[in-house]
């Protein structure tokens, strides 16, 4: 089984306690709609858990399919920049068929980011290395494809939905 090469840090975005009883990282893009799918069952196992759960977001743009999800995962990290990555990693997923230069800028106007400044960091690419960190981490504990879930450091290699990653985190919570 695979593990996470690299343990979840104060450099991570993540929701929940950095001390709950179970941490779920998910290696993603913001293009991949099977991304897409898996978000909001996130956010049911965030409520359903509560306090009991840490949830990580970490970057894996698979650019040879996606053209868009290295900008909108910069576009996210500029966002983070401003405190603001979460809104911003929602509002991606929920435009997902909208994702480009235009989404972007509206997306950060919403979020009161100004917008040439999230231009400039694009242009000049101040968010690549910390995107490409995220890949490189994900490359290394072996992820191949997304979403990827890792709980409590372990892969998990059922599916993606509600049930079967309560009962992952369930478990892992249980040793």
């Amino acid at each position: 089984m695979s593990t996470l090469k690299f343990p979840v840090s104060s450099d991570d975005h993540m929701r929940g306690a950095e001390d709950a009883a179970c941490t779920l990282v998910e290696y993603g893009d913001y293009e991949c709609p099977h991304c897409r799918a898996a978000y909001p069952v996130i956010k049911q196992v965030e409520k359903h858990l509560g306090k009991r759960l840490c949830f990580v977001f970490r970057n894996f743009p698979l650019t040879q399919i996606h053209q868009n999800a290295q900008a909108a995962a910069e576009t996210a990290e500029f966002a983070a920049s401003e405190g603001k990555f979460w809104e911003m990693h929602n509002l991606l997923f929920e435009n997902q068929e909208r994702l480009g230069e235009e989404l972007y800028d509206e997306l950060a106007a919403q979020l009161g980011l100004d917008t040439a400044k999230l231009r400039a960091s694009l242009e000049e690419g101040s968010f690549t290395r910390r995107v490409r960190n995220d890949f490189t981490g994900g490359v290394r504990s072996g992820v191949n494809g997304t979403p990827t879930f890792f709980v409590n450091g372990q892969r998990h290699n059922g599916p993606a939905d509600f049930e079967h990653l309560v009962e992952a985190i369930e478990a892992a919570s249980a040793r």
